[in-house]
C-alpha cells in the first residue's frame, strides 16, 4: 500500500476510501445536462418559428392571389363601364330605347325672359327590329309617373320635366309585349 490510504491509519484511512481516487464526473453532471436543456429548447423555439413563419408566408401568397384576381374583375368592370359610357353606344342604347335628339331648346333668363323657340321633336318610324328594354327602365316609368287623368297614361308628371326626354317615347303596352329579361 504506497497511495495516501496506505499511509493512514484507523479511521482516516476509512474516510479516503469514500473519496474517488480521480476527478470527479458528478460535477459535469449538471453542467451537461443544463447544455442539452439549452440546445433542445432553442431547436423547438426555432421549429415552432419557422411554422409560423410558413403559415405566414401561406397566408400573404393567398392574399396576394387573391388581390390580383380581384384587380382583374376591377379592371374588366372598368372596361365594361367605359365601353357603355362612350357617345355611340350611349346613342345606339337610346335609340333601341325609343329615344330621340331633342329639337332646338328655349333658354330663360335670369329675369324671367324666354330665349328662343322650343320645337317638338317627332320620334322617326320604329326602327327595324325593336329592342325589349330591360326591366330597370320598364319599371321605372310605371312607379314615377302619378296616375294620370283622363286617359292620357302615357304622358310625363308635371313635376318632373327634365325627366321627360329621358324616358322612352315609346308606348305604354309595349313593354307588356316584351320578353322580360
Amino acid at each position: 500500500m504506497s497511495g495516501p490510504a496506505g499511509q493512514l491509519r484507523g479511521r482516516a484511512a476509512r474516510l479516503v476510501r469514500l473519496m474517488p481516487s480521480g476527478p470527479s464526473n458528478a460535477a459535469r453532471t449538471p453542467f451537461v445536462l443544463l447544455i442539452v436543456l439549452l440546445l433542445g429548447g432553442g431547436l423547438i423555439t426555432l421549429l415552432l418559428l419557422n411554422s409560423a413563419l410558413n403559415e405566414g408566408s401561406f397566408r400573404l401568397s393567398e392574399l396576394k392571389k387573391r388581390t390580383t384576381d380581384l384587380t382583374d374583375e376591377e379592371q374588366a368592370l372598368q372596361r365594361d363601364v367605359d365601353g357603355r359610357s362612350e357617345p355611340d353606344a350611349l346613342e345606339r342604347r337610346a335609340r333601341e330605347l325609343g329615344m330621340v335628339p331633342g329639337g332646338s331648346p328655349a333658354f330663360l333668363g335670369p329675369d324671367g325672359t324666354v330665349r328662343g323657340v322650343p320645337s317638338q321633336v317627332v320620334a322617326p318610324a320604329q326602327p327595324r327590329k325593336p329592342a325589349a328594354p330591360p326591366p330597370v327602365v320598364t319599371a321605372s316609368p310605371s312607379h314615377s309617373v302619378s296616375p294620370a287623368p283622363s286617359g292620357s297614361a302615357s304622358a310625363p308628371p308635371a313635376t318632373k320635366p327634365s325627366t321627360s326626354a329621358a324616358q322612352p317615347s315609346t308606348p305604354a303596352h309595349q313593354s307588356s309585349t316584351s320578353p322580360g329579361r
